[in-house]
C-alpha cells in the first residue's frame, strides 16, 4: 500500500482508534466495503488526488478496479453541507440525462466505516487544468476551444429539464437567489473572528438589487475549469464534470456568475478565487469573451450578470474567511500556505466585488 500521512490514511481500525484525530481513509475498512460491493480483488493502492480545500478524494486500485473514493472532512461537520450520498445522487440523475459525469459505483451512507458518508466513481484517465496547461493544448486555438468546450458544458447543463424525470426533485428551485444571499449573511458571524464592513455593505446591495429569475435549471453551484476532466485528445473535449456537491435547482445565471468569478482573465486584479490561472495566458479569451460565448448559446438576459459574479466572489469570500478561522483556531495546520494568504485575500475578494457592483452591463 502507498504510504501517507499517519492523520490521513491507517491500515486498521485498532490504529485509527489510537490516533488523536481521526484519519480519512481506514484501509480494513474500505477493502471491506470493496469486497461485499464486488469492486476488484486484493491489497489497495491509495493515492490523495486534487487539491480542494474542503472535501477529500483518494483513488484506489487494486486487481480489476480503478476507482475514486470521495469523503467529507474530519467531522463535527457543519449542517447541510458535505453531503456525499446526495452528491451521488445528483450525478446519477445527470448520468440518466446523458450528461458528462464519472459513474457511481457505490454509496456508503451510513457514516459507520469513516466517520462520515463516502462513495466511489471510476477513476478517468484525463487532465483536469488549473496551474499547468497540457502541450497538445498550448496553440493558441485549443485554448480558445479549451473554454469554448468549458462555456458550452455548462450551457449545456442549464438546458436539461428539471421539470420531470431524475432531475425535478433535485431542489426547491423558487426563491434560490434570495435565501442564498440570507443564509450567508447569517453564516458570517459564525465564521469570522474579526470586523470587515464591506462585508455587510455588499449583503445589502445583493439583497436590495436582486434580480428575478428569468428560469430554473440544475446549477453546478461550483462551475469552473479546475472541475472539469477533458480527455486524453488533441481537441479538447469535456469527459466529465467533477464536485456535484453544491448541486441544487435554481437561477442558471449563479453559475455563469461564479465562473466569471474563478476565471483569470488577463488585465484584471487576481484574487484567491482566480483557481486556473492559466487562462490569464496568451491567447485565451478574456471575461468579456465568456459572457458573449455563452450569450450566444442561451437566451437569457446577461444585463444583471455583473450581479451574479458580485454573489459568486461574496460567498467565496465567507468561505474563505471560514477557512482562515479554522487554520487560526488550529484546526487546518497542515493548511498554512492557502490559509495565512487569506488574512488579505478575503477582504481583496470583499473590495473586487465592491468594483462589480458598479459595473457597467456587460
Amino acid at each position: 500500500m502507498t504510504a501517507h500521512r499517519t492523520q490521513d490514511v491507517v491500515a486498521t481500525e485498532a490504529e485509527a482508534a489510537e490516533l488523536s484525530m481521526s484519519p480519512l481513509i481506514v484501509t480494513e475498512s474500505v477493502r471491506r466495503f470493496l469486497d461485499e460491493h464486488d469492486i476488484g480483488s486484493g491489497p489497495l493502492c491509495i493515492d490523495p488526488i486534487g487539491e480542494g480545500q474542503s472535501n477529500a478524494t483518494f483513488r484506489i486500485r487494486r486487481h480489476g478496479a480503478d476507482v475514486v473514493l470521495r469523503r467529507g472532512p474530519r467531522p463535527p461537520l457543519p449542517k447541510s453541507t458535505h453531503d456525499m450520498v446526495r452528491e451521488a445522487r445528483v450525478q446519477a440523475a445527470l448520468a440518466q440525462c446523458g450528461f458528462p459525469v464519472p459513474t457511481i459505483r457505490a454509496v456508503e451512507s451510513s457514516g459507520s466505516l469513516l466517520g462520515v458518508p463516502f462513495y466511489l466513481m471510476d477513476y478517468l484517465q484525463g487532465d483536469v487544468v488549473t496551474s499547468e496547461l497540457p502541450e497538445r493544448f498550448a496553440a493558441h486555438e485549443r485554448r480558445r476551444e479549451l473554454v469554448e468546450r468549458t462555456v458550452s458544458t455548462l450551457s449545456g447543463l442549464h438546458s436539461l429539464d428539471v421539470t420531470a424525470g431524475p432531475l425535478s426533485t433535485l431542489g426547491r428551485p423558487d426563491g434560490y437567489l434570495e435565501r442564498q444571499v440570507r443564509r450567508f449573511t447569517q453564516l458570517w458571524p459564525q465564521n469570522t473572528l474579526r470586523d470587515l464592513p464591506l462585508m455587510e455593505r455588499l449583503s445589502t446591495w445583493l439583497a436590495d438589487n436582486r434580480p428575478p429569475t428569468q428560469r430554473h435549471t440544475v446549477i453546478h453551484g461550483d462551475f469552473r475549469i479546475g472541475n472539469l476532466m477533458f480527455a486524453n485528445e488533441d481537441h479538447p473535449r469535456v469527459q466529465a464534470v467533477l464536485d456535484w456537491e453544491m448541486a441544487t435547482l435554481g437561477d442558471p445565471l449563479a453559475d455563469v456568475g461564479y465562473l466569471l468569478a474563478t476565471y483569470a482573465s488577463r488585465g484584471a486584479r487576481p484574487t484567491v478565487m482566480e483557481l486556473t490561472t492559466v487562462t490569464r495566458g496568451e491567447g485565451f479569451p478574456n471575461r468579456d469573451e465568456v459572457i458573449k460565448l455563452y450569450s450566444q448559446q442561451s437566451d437569457l438576459n446577461l444585463e444583471k450578470l455583473h450581479w451574479y459574479e458580485v454573489l459568486a466572489l461574496w460567498k467565496a469570500a465567507i468561505f474563505c474567511e471560514a477557512i482562515y478561522t479554522r487554520w487560526l483556531q488550529g484546526e487546518r495546520p497542515d493548511d498554512a500556505e492557502f490559509s495565512s494568504h487569506l488574512k488579505t485575500g478575503v477582504p481583496e475578494l470583499f473590495e473586487t466585488a465592491w468594483e462589480r457592483t458598479h459595473a457597467s452591463p456587460s
